[in-house]
């Protein structure tokens, strides 16, 4: 309990360090903060998302159904395109596994550092429990006032290295919204619906 609320406040930290400034937006960081902090302490989410995946030249879509233990298994069942429906990719202390029947999904690296579809979710979940938050506001996406939560490196210049975009639903905290950048190019774009925390 001593590491997780030392992370935390860390993460506090750091997070106001990095939207600080004008008055208007103390709402929107506020809001990312105890979404933050509720993300830091929930045991599981479940949701059904689309997920796009962009690699240059070919681009995959799926839909998938995500179970997501902090103390345990990460389940992502494909439940689209029908001829891959079923197949099931396990996650457990970083180790993989796909289970499917005959059929191939392509999981390759989608950047430098060897991240691939599957590994995803588990990313943007770590994102919105501990990324350094470049930028934070209140936007509209599709007709709907939503959290922006930008992430990236401390250091780094926006549109280099690994970046992350979350967005929330303010009234819930639920995740909608979830994309990974590389060099300033979306490598995966998910799009969450019946988002829910445990």
């Amino acid at each position: 309990m001593r590491l997780r609320t030392g992370v935390l406040t860390i993460s506090v930290c750091l997070a106001l360090a990095a939207c600080g400034g004008e008055a208007g937006e103390s709402g929107a960081e506020q809001l990312a903060l105890d979404i933050r902090g509720e993300y830091l302490e929930m045991a599981g989410c479940t949701a059904a998302l689309e997920m796009t995946a962009d690699y240059g030249q070919r681009v995959y879509t799926y839909g998938i159904d995500l179970s997501w233990q902090r103390e345990g298994e990460t389940v992502l069942t494909v439940t689209a395109p029908e001829n891959v429906a079923g197949v099931t990719a396990r996650i457990l202390e970083g180790e993989t596994a796909l289970e499917y029947d005959g059929m191939r999904v392509e999981t390759g690296p989608l950047d430098d550092s060897g991240m691939s579809p599957v590994d995803a979710v588990p990313v943007l979940l770590d994102y919105a429990e501990g990324g350094f938050i470049a930028a934070c506001g209140m936007e509209t996406l599709e007709e709907q006032e939503v959290l922006r939560v930008d992430c990236r490196e401390p250091e780094a210049a926006a549109g280099t290295g690994r970046e992350c975009s979350l967005w929330f639903d303010p009234s819930t905290h639920a995740l909608l919204r979830g994309e990974l950048s590389q060099d300033g190019f979306t490598v995966i774009q998910c799009v969450f619906t019946e988002f829910q925390m445990q």
